[in-house]
């Protein structure tokens, strides 16, 4: 059977993982990886998550299963951070615990294809690489569109506003809701309300994938654009991630929600979430989920977790500005959020960046500004500069 198979490439993250770890070189920086890097360049265990993980230690008294449908506490004390603290659509919304976002995404491809077959996935380009093949997976048809130049760092605004203005009714748009992963640029709170006016005025369906809230502008801010939308709209889907927010990455830890204009739609979508949960997973798993669900069953832990939330915001953010005022060509970077910002960059100059500089980036020009210090700017900036990236 498997003689008939093509090999596959690998990923090429991972082979950035592996060309980073056998560079000697003292000052080499790793910008390639999207995960969290503190001031020491550590990946760190969160003081609110050892202090779940103790608590769990001490207090849980069984491993049974819980069902397809997961940890329903921490499903359901993640609303008021996602959705706000009594919203009017809060009645219209169902969720399900997932194996973090890319599982969300994946259980609501599957759900969009049970529901709406002939449905075509809006996706705007420059996105997360995963995002269509998840689509793609599930039998859907992906559209692209034209999101950011990368050259002038711009949105394309008007390529936005054609892609929606031309989708048919009951066609879903995949729209990231803060974070923009991998360019960091996101709307404006006024283009976000002109696309809103575009779903209501078409009956296209908002899929709005959540996986860097707090690590914008925080928790509030960055939630502003998804309330916007599920205000207005009549149906949505919700994918989201605590595998960043709570630097649970390995645990896998996210949620899928539903919004329905009914209970009658809204009891289908739930049943269907659940079924189909469960011939692809069975049942998710549980330890990340206890420990959010602990953190915010706590007033104490909550207020650790905030701090730190805060924290990690507050470095990225200044890690951008450190950049910034290291070059005027890069003044762009401290106006987005996020880990993630995408330079204009063919391969052949990432490559050089890593073997005559040490500065590790996706082929793609993605840079990971979670990975640098603010002292690494003057390299980085010298690097750039070297390779031709930068005009002065």
């Amino acid at each position: 059977m498997f003689e008939q198979l093509n090999s596959r490439p690998a990923d090429s993250l991972l082979a950035l993982i592996k060309a980073f770890q056998a560079d000697d070189r003292s000052g080499k920086i790793d910008l390639g990886v999207g995960v969290y890097r503190d001031a020491m360049g550590r990946t760190p265990v969160m003081r609110a998550v050892k202090a779940a993980e103790q608590f769990l230690l001490e207090n849980q008294d069984s491993k049974k299963y819980l069902g397809p449908e997961g940890d329903l506490q921490f499903v359901h004390l993640l609303e008021p951070i996602i959705f706000g603290n009594a919203p009017k659509f809060a009645h219209r919304l169902v969720g399900i615990q997932t194996p973090g976002g890319s599982g969300a995404l994946r259980l609501g491809a599957e759900l969009i294809q049970a529901a709406n077959p002939s449905a075509k996935v809006l996706l705007g380009i420059p996105s997360w690489p995963n995002h269509a093949p998840i689509f793609t997976s599930a039998r859907l048809a992906v559209k692209d569109y034209a999101f950011v130049d990368l050259a002038s760092q711009q949105v394309k605004f008007e390529s936005v506003i054609a892609a929606l203005s031309s989708a048919g009714e009951g066609d879903v748009v995949l729209l990231h809701g803060c974070c923009h992963n991998p360019t960091g640029i996101d709307f404006t709170m006024e283009q976000w309300q002109e696309i809103t006016d575009l779903l209501v005025a078409h009956r296209l369906v908002p899929f709005i994938d959540l996986a860097y809230q707090g690590l914008g502008d925080g928790l509030e801010q960055d939630a502003a654009p998804t309330r916007m939308i599920l205000d207005a709209v009549d149906e949505a889907l919700i994918a989201y991630s605590c595998d960043k927010n709570f630097g649970l990455y390995r645990e896998r830890v996210g949620a899928l929600y539903v919004m329905a204009r009914n209970g009658n739609d809204l009891g289908k979508a739930e049943s269907n979430m659940a079924a189909l949960a469960r011939v692809n997973w069975s049942m998710p798993p549980d330890h990340g989920a206890a420990v959010v669900r602990t953190i915010l069953e706590s007033p104490e832990m909550t207020a650790m977790w905030r701090a730190e939330l805060d924290e990690m915001c507050q470095r990225i953010n200044g890690n951008r500005s450190a950049l910034a005022a290291a070059s005027a060509d890069l003044a762009f970077i401290s106006r987005q959020r996020g880990l993630f910002s995408n330079l204009s960059m063919p391969k052949e100059t990432a490559v050089a960046l890593r073997a005559n500089h040490g500065i590790y980036m996706a082929d793609s020009g993605r840079m990971n500004l979670a990975g640098m210090q603010p002292a690494d700017a003057g390299a980085i900036v010298a690097a750039l500069r070297a390779e031709g990236c930068l005009r002065s």
